[in-house]
């Protein structure tokens, strides 16, 4: 598959700078699912250990074609990032003392952080549509304290959150009775 090729090839700077790709691929440029759909995809991923941009292809890579399918995206955008990596970092050892080479390395960081900025920033406006502006204000406020300066796992609080939305409430058994 060429967009999980695409994706591992075009992700520098780990897993977090390959989620925007994988959305431009996924829901923008295939149609694969929607973004409510690789919102909740990313947020079980986050909850899981390991690679988030592994899990990404295997999840989506699944949901296209089946075991096939999830092994062709884990191949197509492992094996090689992988091997281009080995290839690259050894040849950055070579010339990491030359200035240009440390100002290239140091001028995708801020691409990376504009990607990020601009998914956050969609996800935010979901959010803000779905659950209406003030709570969504709310839990993404409540959500920054708890990971920034209470230092609780996001995937300790995406599951705690998962487990008040199933959770019976008053409200939801009053509707029903």
């Amino acid at each position: 598959m060429l967009a999980f090729f695409r994706v591992g090839m075009l992700g520098f700077g780990g897993g977090p700078s390959a989620i925007p790709l994988f959305q431009q691929e996924a829901v923008k440029k295939y149609k694969w699912m929607t973004d409510e759909e690789f919102a909740d995809t990313l947020a079980l991923a986050n909850t899981m250990p390991g690679p988030i941009a592994t899990k990404m292809a295997g999840y989506i890579g699944y949901r296209v074609g089946g075991i096939i399918g999830c092994l062709n995206a884990l191949i197509s955008s492992v094996m090689p990032t992988a091997l281009l990596m080995i290839f690259l970092l050894q040849l950055l050892q070579v010339y990491k003392d030359i200035p240009w080479v440390q100002h290239m390395s140091a001028s995708v960081v801020p691409v990376v952080a504009v990607m990020l900025a601009t998914m956050t920033w969609d996800f935010m406006k979901k959010s803000g549509d779905t659950l209406g502006w003030k709570k969504a204000v709310i839990l993404i406020l409540a959500s920054f304290l708890l990971t920034e300066w209470f230092n609780i796992h996001p995937g300790i609080l995406i599951f705690v959150l998962i487990l008040f939305v199933f959770l019976p409430s008053k409200k939801k058994e009053a509707a029903k009775g």
